[in-house]
């Protein structure tokens, strides 16, 4: 491709050589250089680019493009060095621009929110479906073209990748995209270059403020926003604080305001909450009609709506959205593991204090015998949650296990002690086993029937990490190991 080409869009000074040239790829990991390549120099939290361009050089690249000045006596004439002001932005136009812009060619629909993303999407990959439609998916559990499982590294790739895979999608005959938004996607520009045709906002909580993430809750709020800025039809969750905002922070936009509570476009009325399902009346088409959600929770009633939001935009005729609605299944998501003492078990990602609470109060709100809450905090993760956290589980759970999650470089032992002083603050009764194995085994034992298990805090995950290592963890499993050596031995 024409370096040109490559650079339509691109705000770039030519430091030396040309621009005019033929490109091979773009890369932005030296070591995936191969002759007449473009190399990006991305500073990174841990890594800067701009420390193996002559690496990449080395390698065949042809054209090298920094965001710091680099040291040209070092660099060979023939190779041309660009300067940008934002080497992650001109990555995603560049990465567009390589694979032809494939999200024009897409019905592209971003969510972004603390929490819902995941079941939002999956929620509107369901009724597409449903409804005749191949979709694709980028979100936190996986990536999807159609039914084909794409391997994801984190929820929204970065450009270079994510472009590729929309290209992807488009070859295989997508006609939809739906897409989890994060907010570190925005504000780290991998979502440049993107043609949305519909955003929502599900809700906006205590998460992300640490060092490697958002500074405060005002710049992750700002970085969401970015996503109306890039589309004029959305739609928003009016219940919410900052959500019940947006519509006024962008009068010249077409935004859809959902909810329960407040006064919107689209109300859901005359709530059934039980402890497998949740229906609710909403005027899907030209009158009120019963929706039946197999997950539980009144968030469940909030990613339905936005969900079905969409689908009546787009024009889905409502018996298709009612009966995807009522099948839809999202790992990780208050999701029961079957198991042979057939003790109520449930696992679901709650990460952020208002997950947490909501996970847990609705869980409480339909359980006969106690709550056990089982969770634990991410490691190099903001740590301002963590007493919120314990505080959250010690007034709504009848018992609390305090344990370990992902602690990635931290000591574990640390982050269960921050989480204990939230704690403290209640009358909640609690223990900590920083071993979540042990802790697991120990909320199994004491539990009976009529008592709920909440593993909280990994959902879907199948690993933990671990000093930068991810060590096999899928609760399904371990849940039923557990089980296996307590029949063996024998329930206390």
């Amino acid at each position: 491709m024409k370096l040109l080409e490559l650079l339509n869009g691109v705000d770039y000074k030519v430091l030396q050589g040309s621009d005019e040239k033929e490109i091979n790829k773009i890369q932005y990991d030296s070591r995936k250089i191969t002759e007449n390549d473009l190399f990006v120099c991305l500073s990174g939290f841990e890594v800067d680019g701009h420390d193996y361009a002559v690496n990449a050089i080395k390698a065949g690249a042809t054209v090298v493009m920094c965001e710091k000045d680099l040291d040209l006596n070092t660099i060979p004439e023939e190779v041309t060095v660009l300067r940008v002001t934002e080497g992650r932005k001109a990555l995603a136009i560049m990465s567009a621009n390589f694979y032809d812009h494939p999200t024009k060619k897409l019905k592209l629909i971003g969510v972004t929110g603390t929490n819902g993303k995941t079941t939002s999407v999956y929620i509107l990959k369901s009724i597409l479906e449903k409804s005749g439609e191949k979709v694709g998916l980028v979100g936190t559990i996986a990536n999807y073209i159609g039914d084909e499982k794409v391997k994801s590294e984190r929820t929204t790739p970065e450009s270079l990748e994510l472009q590729k895979l929309f290209k992807d999608m488009v070859d295989k005959g997508c006609k939809y995209c739906v897409m989890e938004v994060s907010s570190q996607s925005l504000k780290l520009h991998r979502v440049d270059g993107c043609h949305f045709d519909y955003v929502a906002f599900t809700n906006f909580s205590e998460d992300h403020i640490s060092e490697k993430e958002h500074p405060n809750m005002e710049d992750y709020l700002q970085s969401k926003l970015k996503l109306f800025k890039m589309c004029k039809t959305g739609f928003v969750n009016i219940d919410d604080l900052q959500g019940n905002k947006i519509p006024a922070m962008f009068p010249d936009s077409d935004i859809t305001g959902y909810g329960i509570d407040n006064f919107g476009n689209f109300l859901a009325k005359d709530i059934t909450i039980t402890n497998s399902y949740v229906d609710f009346k909403a005027k899907i088409a030209d009158r009120n009609e019963r929706v039946k959600v197999d997950i539980p929770g009144r968030f469940t009633v909030y990613n339905a709506l936005c969900a079905i939001c969409v689908c009546r935009k787009i024009g889905i005729e409502s018996s298709v959205m009612k009966e995807a609605l009522e099948k839809i299944k999202v790992p990780g998501r208050s999701e029961m593991v079957e198991n042979k003492l057939e003790i109520p078990i449930m696992i679901d990602y709650a990460h952020s204090p208002e997950s947490l609470q909501n996970i847990l109060q609705a869980v409480k709100s339909y359980t006969r015998g106690r709550v056990i809450s089982v969770f634990g905090c991410g490691g190099d993760r903001d740590t301002r949650k963590r007493p919120i956290m314990g505080e959250i589980s010690g007034k709504i759970a009848d018992y609390t296990i305090i344990t370990s999650d992902n602690p990635r470089t931290e000591n574990p032992e640390s982050i269960v002690n921050e989480i204990e002083e939230g704690i403290k603050k209640t009358k909640g009764k609690y223990e900590v086993i920083v071993d979540r194995v042990e802790a697991i085994t120990k909320a199994i034992q004491m539990a009976n029937k009529t008592d709920i298990i909440v593993l909280a805090g990994k959902g879907h995950e199948p690993y933990q990490e671990i000093n930068g290592v991810k060590h096999p963890f899928d609760e399904r499993i371990i849940v039923n190991d557990i089980i296996s050596k307590i029949n063996k031995k024998g329930k206390n």
